[in-house]
């Protein structure tokens, strides 16, 4: 019989590595589908009023053309607008009869082509409205969608801080010295860059050794996203708090053809982001026990890159 490891047992510290770094990658990935969320909620809210307002002006329209139809119908009902063997009866004048039996067919006709212009604009109304709601609907499902995204991040950040908490002080060094092998807060003096390129790369590289909090666009603690946004802002250059939206605000370039400031993209779907810095480095907001650091630009799945502006 093997006998139990004893409860005070050292942790596996590569196994713990591991494990955070993993619930660390699935509360990133979740912060960034609530990112993607908040950009469709924006969306969702802007195409909502403009749907409203375009509703309440086809209300208005369908209201005027109604109460045209309706002061005909009323004019017909009490015999402004008697008929036309009426008027031949009492009519000492063919003449005149007939310019007036002219000047009635019009009437007729204005009055049928404006009941088919008031089916017609009511119809309009019914879409704008049935669009109205549908865009509504959907911008109800999206709010649940971020309170999901934003509970399951917490969820993953939670369990992650719990085991980290497990860990004694000499366990936690040996964690935090395997969590940054390979990464650097060491600012580099060999990055060439320039315009707004060089502007991203040195607001970027003035953050080294900040937190990474989720959901964070600074001034002293970021995400992934928030880090690029933030850099690339400095340059004048805007992009949506989100890594998968930046991927589309730029122009795509290969892993063989990078340029310092181009934005890298890691994971399928993407849901990391860092800048390109030359020689092989990346500075971006790592993850929670890590910050912004310098890393390897292959150190994540790479998934692709654009070059932005």
């Amino acid at each position: 019989m093997v006998p139990a490891l004893p409860s005070n047992a050292d942790p596996d510290i590569e196994q713990v590595r591991a494990k955070v770094d993993r619930l660390f990658h699935e509360a990133e990935v979740a912060t960034e589908r609530h990112h993607d969320a908040e950009l469709r909620l924006e969306e969702l809210r802007a195409d909502l009023s403009d749907l409203r307002a375009d509703e309440s002006k086809q209300q208005k329209r369908v209201a005027s053309l109604q109460a045209a139809v309706d002061r005909n119908l009323a004019a017909e009902y009490e015999g402004q607008t008697i008929s036309a063997t009426s008027r031949m009866v009492v009519s000492g004048d063919p003449a005149a009869f007939l310019s007036e039996l002219t000047t009635l067919n019009s009437y007729r006709d204005l009055q049928a082509r404006t009941i088919d212009e008031l089916d017609r604009e009511s119809q309009a109304l019914e879409i704008r409205r049935e669009a109205t709601e549908d865009s509504a609907d959907e911008l109800a499902d999206t709010e649940k969608s971020l309170a999901k995204e934003k509970a399951a991040a917490d969820a993953k950040l939670a369990e992650a801080k719990d085991l980290l908490g497990d860990l004694e002080a000499e366990e936690r060094a040996r964690f935090e010295a395997e969590s940054s092998r390979g990464n650097t807060t060491r600012l580099p003096d060999d990055v060439k860059a320039s315009g707004r390129a060089a502007a991203a790369i040195q607001f970027a590289l003035a953050q080294l050794g900040d937190s990474y909090v989720y959901g964070a666009a600074g001034p002293n603690a970021w995400d992934c996203s928030g880090l690029t946004m933030a850099a690339w802002g400095q340059a004048g250059v805007g992009l949506p708090h989100s890594s998968r939206a930046q991927q589309g605000y730029g122009t795509p370039v290969s892993s063989d053809n990078l340029q310092p400031g181009d934005l890298v993209f890691y994971y399928s779907p993407v849901s990391h982001v860092g800048i390109y810095l030359g020689g092989g480095r990346i500075v971006h907001a790592a993850n929670p026990s890590t910050g912004v650091v310098i890393s390897g630009v292959f150190s994540m799945p790479f998934s692709g890159a654009v070059r932005p502006g």
